[in-house]
């Protein structure tokens, strides 16, 4: 499976490094400065590098409220802070651009991102309103830019939004997998942070096929093992924030009990497969 290629583990922690308010941000500070942004997103992959974690995705999740269609000062922000942190990122790395797909993979180009999360697909609605994908456009960007072994994780049912028709979930991944070649299929709960349903989860791996399935939101030290028994990995975020809070920033001891349980789950696992 390409995920133990790009991570060197079975089902791999992948943390989420939420960039606070960049330029341009609603909630970006007066008077405030872009390597104000750096500092902290620093101080926090220092945190998640020195936890344990296997991976880790660099996200503009304070850019609110989120564009259908990104603003050139948030990627480029974006792309000035993914360049300061380069000399210290360890290990294997995304970008996701909210809402942006396109842009994410203009992002990844210029970065050397190993991944890219995203809703490629389909049409769903929510608070930002109405939002109609366009996978082929950025299948054949991504083409384009040659970027052959970038890997896209494709979100199977977006968070905070639902698709415009509802249809079961198994016939969506049917047709993501049959016309869109997703790398791996992310599936979440209800928002970011909210649990998701481990059967949702199962009914997604039943379809799957080879496709690695992960658990997109909700994991915490307390459900992880029971997560990763349903699924092939985990993106993980407010669980590793100070009290658990979305709006905080990361907690180096949050990190380090987090990934104590998976490895914990790691070795049950080798000692089930002896």
């Amino acid at each position: 499976m390409w995920m133990k290629e790009l991570f060197g583990v079975e089902k791999p922690i992948i943390a989420l490094l939420h960039l606070r308010p960049l330029p341009g941000d609603p909630l970006f500070p007066a008077g405030g400065s872009i390597e104000d942004v750096v500092r902290i997103a620093r101080e926090e992959l220092t945190a998640l590098q020195d936890g344990g974690v296997d991976g880790v995705l660099i996200a503009n999740e304070f850019s609110l409220p989120y564009e259908k269609n990104v603003s050139l000062v948030t990627v480029a922000a974006m792309g000035y802070v993914v360049g300061a942190l380069r000399p210290s990122i360890r290990i294997p790395f995304g970008v996701n651009v909210v809402s942006n797909p396109s842009a994410a993979i203009e992002l990844a180009a210029a970065t050397g991102a190993s991944f890219v999360r995203a809703a490629f697909t389909g049409a769903y609605m929510g608070e930002d309103g109405i939002i109609d994908t366009d996978v082929a456009a950025v299948i054949r960007r991504k083409k384009a830019l040659g970027l052959d072994n970038l890997r896209l994780l494709y979100k199977a049912n977006p968070e905070s939004s639902a698709y415009l028709a509802e249809r079961p979930i198994e016939k969506i991944v049917k047709s993501m997998i049959f016309h869109c070649f997703p790398d791996a299929l992310c599936v979440s709960g209800t928002s970011a942070g909210s649990e998701t349903d481990s059967s949702l989860i199962d009914r997604v791996r039943a379809v799957a096929g080879d496709t690695p399935v992960l658990c997109n939101t909700g994991c915490t030290a307390a459900n992880i093992k029971e997560k990763l028994d349903h699924c092939d990995g985990a993106c993980v975020g407010t669980a590793f924030k100070k009290d658990g809070k979305f709006s905080n920033v990361v907690d180096p001891a949050r990190v380090v009990e987090f990934m104590a349980r998976v490895r914990e789950y790691r070795e049950e696992q080798g000692g089930k497969n002896q």
